[in-house]
């Protein structure tokens, strides 16, 4: 929650900008994971296996999951969790938002952190 506000930069990693795969990553270190962050990627297709890697995938988000979403035809976006809808950086608003409810578009997958 404390990335809200900052500006969206594909690729961002931190206080300069961040992307989804960013935001994501900033959630994933604070609950204490150390391992490889994607780079490179384009905004279409990708390899979103990598989550299945290092999160565990489940059947119903609660605050905190990692939700991936199909924004448009091949192209994924994360987000997370949270009581009131969910965070991610939002490219049309560029910066990191979080929008109440449920996500717009259709859900890929959930994961969580080792369940």
């Amino acid at each position: 929650m404390r990335a809200v506000g900052t500006r969206f930069r594909l690729h961002g990693r931190g206080a300069d900008g961040l992307d989804c795969v960013g935001l994501v990553a900033l959630a994933l270190r604070a609950g204490g994971y150390a391992g490889a962050v994607p780079t490179g990627y384009g905004l279409r297709g990708g390899d979103w296996g990598v989550l299945d890697r290092v999160l565990v995938r489940v059947g119903t988000a609660a605050p905190g999951d990692v939700l991936l979403m199909a924004t448009g035809p091949g192209q994924g976006h994360l987000g997370i969790r949270t009581a009131a809808g969910f965070v991610h950086a939002d490219a049309a608003l560029r910066r990191v938002v979080e929008r109440p409810g449920l996500p717009p578009w259709p859900l890929i997958g959930v994961w969580r952190m080792g369940v």
